[in-house]
């Protein structure tokens, strides 16, 4: 694949790829979450353990995660919290006109 002329992009060209850009990133991440998740349960299986009985159970660990309040609209394994800094996306979203109660979850 080619690399792309950004010069030669307008605003709404570059943003959309911006937005496929962030897609691609966090469809990547989930399936090396996925191809972790999957060797690590092997491993414990071969030595006679289930992953769950090895993992530290939430109750246990410290403070506790926030519920995700907001979701990406065409790709809803983005998610934020609404704390801390605002993640490009919900910026993006914003500045084509949509509001947070557009997104929240």
């Amino acid at each position: 694949m080619g690399r792309p002329d950004l010069e030669k992009m307008d605003l709404d060209e570059l943003k959309r790829l911006q937005k496929d850009v962030a897609a691609a990133i966090a469809t990547y991440q989930e399936r090396q979450r996925e191809e972790a998740r999957a060797l690590l349960e092997k491993q414990a299986r071969e030595m006679g353990f289930k992953l769950e009985e090895l993992a530290v159970p939430a109750s246990r660990r410290k403070g506790r995660a926030s519920p995700a309040r907001y979701r990406h609209p065409e790709n809803p394994t983005l998610t934020w919290t609404g704390r801390g800094r605002r993640p490009n996306w919900i910026t993006a979203a914003l500045e084509e006109g949509r509001t947070l109660e557009d997104m929240q979850v």
